[in-house]
């Protein structure tokens, strides 16, 4: 057995299942190895942002990590924006980072690279092997580091030798850290808070959206009058029919901090007072109201259920709430196809356990608000705000719940930065269907220039926010990548569309035109 046997071995013995992988010569030992190894599925990404996008998603949807397989220092520098994303995220991301042979980096071969240096800003962890016997146990305290609660982006090293070299150590596998636990006191604080007369809130974030945690909220805000209030962009929210609502804090400064200027008392799980998202000329950057009283009860890294139980124990509120999201649908306004339709179509067909990847830029606001009473679904955030997220994010999804619809939602500008992703989709066959919103712009950009004081753009300035010259044809891109593709400008194709997407299996890129 040798380094690479050893290690693979092991991550499957710890329950690794899945690799997204994007290898070169110096991991061909590790691609060699997972070939043997039957319970790790072994899925190739055309680049890099892919692989970490797609890893991204898996860990959200599955709670553990997948594995990726990144090709010395620039492919891993490749996938560091979606790994940036899943480090907001706090998502389980597990990487295999080839390197040269520890001889043969004394020669500065052309791909030597710092790769510490590149991994360090988006990881928790960074192990680097020193012999083939120690490679295993690399991989495994990478693989235990990456799910400390909530979950980690853990990168280890991979010298190429380590890997062709025979190793006789079998590891143990490493036991997983318990979830660090809110503080007695701290529950008291925020007791004290929600018992206060006045505006007051609980602002959630991370596991805080899960359906389990949300109960534990809903019975905090019966018993206390406080607003539940979701940071702008999670990792994962269970929303839909049948579930606790919520209100999600608008993306703007200002309007956000129009939207809790009445709090007086806010505790906030899992999430930290909230900041603009960037700075502007004359608006606010912090957010919280002036003067009130903010009490971190758990940061992302504290149990955010437990937290929840503690004190809606500790306010004495009912075992269980008694308000949920009730189901909605909607009639639909016939004419050209626009956000809002879609909305309405989407909240009208999705099926229970859907989850929507959610990279719509300034379209999908209009979708979101419609999809609240939707079946029971799940809703994946831009966390990073790096774009390029959206379509590998949904793979990853994909893999990890076979048994779910799951849908892009992606405008067109960030869908070319991980284009790619839909070759994936059609080689792995997987139930994505990705909603293209098309409206060949950077739309957003052009609303952000207006709010940094840009009050005339010149042609060239509006040239580098505009997608049409010339049009991209995302349905021959589709098409090409060997996925079934149609587009349509109308709301009834659009729902005709949406229909037969959500009645079959497989993958589909819907094209609307905005």
């Amino acid at each position: 057995m040798n380094g690479a046997e050893s290690l693979i071995n092991s991550l499957a013995d710890a329950g690794v299942e899945l690799c997204f992988a994007n290898p070169g010569t110096s991991e061909m030992q590790l691609v060699a190895a997972i070939d043997q190894q039957p319970r790790i599925r072994a899925v190739l990404c055309l680049y890099e942002g892919v692989v970490s996008g797609a890893a991204d998603g898996y860990g959200r949807m599955a709670d553990k990590p997948a594995l990726t397989l990144l090709h010395l220092g620039p492919g891993f520098a490749n996938a560091s924006s979606n790994l940036h994303n899943a480090r907001r995220a706090h998502s389980p991301v597990l990487n295999m980072i080839g390197d040269h042979a520890t001889y043969h980096l004394q020669y500065d071969a052309p791909l030597t690279a710092d790769i510490e240096g590149f991994a360090n800003p988006v990881s928790a962890w960074i192990g680097v092997s020193s012999s083939a016997d120690d490679l295993a146990a690399t991989g495994l305290e990478g693989w235990a580091r990456s799910q400390e609660y909530p979950g980690k982006v853990c990168s280890f090293i991979a010298p190429a030798n380590h890997a062709w070299e025979e190793s006789k150590v079998t590891p143990n596998i490493p036991t997983l850290a318990q979830s660090p636990k809110a503080s007695d006191e701290l529950v008291a604080q925020a007791t004290e808070a929600l018992s206060a007369t006045g505006g007051k809130a609980i602002m959630l974030g991370g596991r805080g959206l899960r359906e389990d945690a949300l109960v534990q909220a809903g019975r905090i805000a019966e018993g206390t009058g406080a607003r539940i209030i979701t940071e702008t962009f999670y990792a994962r929210h269970e929303r839909g029919e049948g579930r606790v609502a919520v209100e999600r804090l608008p993306y703007f400064g200002e309007q956000a901090q129009d939207f809790i200027k009445d709090l007086e008392n806010i505790v906030f799980i899992g999430t930290k007072p909230p900041v603009s998202f960037f700075a502007y000329p004359e608006k606010p950057s912090w957010l919280s109201p002036e003067g009130a009283n903010l009490v971190q009860l758990a940061d992302v890294n504290t149990d955010a259920l437990d937290a929840l139980n503690r004190l809606a124990d500790q306010l004495g509120c009912a075992a269980e709430p008694t308000k949920f999201q009730e189901r909605t649908t909607f009639e639909l306004e016939q004419g050209p196809a626009n956000a809002l339709e879609l909305g309405k179509i989407m909240a009208n067909r999705m099926p229970e356990g859907t989850i929507v990847s959610d990279e719509g830029a300034t379209n999908s606001l209009f979708v979101y608000a419609m999809t609240v009473g939707a079946a029971k679904h799940d809703w994946l955030a831009l966390t990073g705000g790096s774009i390029g997220q959206g379509l590998p994010l949904s793979i990853g999804a994909a893999l990890a719940c076979t048994d779910r619809k799951v849908i892009a939602l992606q405008a067109d500008g960030s869908a070319m930065y991980t284009v790619q992703a839909l070759w994936t989709m059609a080689r792995e066959n997987l139930d994505i269907t990705v909603l293209l919103l098309n409206n060949s712009s950077y739309a957003i950009l052009n609303i952000e220039l207006q709010r940094v004081g840009v009050e005339h753009p010149g042609p060239t300035a509006l040239s580098l926010l505009d997608l049409s010259n010339p049009t991209i044809q995302w349905t021959d891109i589709a098409h090409g990548m060997g996925i079934k593709a149609q587009k349509v400008t109308q709301v009834q194709a659009l729902d005709d569309a949406f229909a037969a997407a959500m009645a079959e299996r497989g993958p589909r890129l819907i094209e609307i035109i905005l």
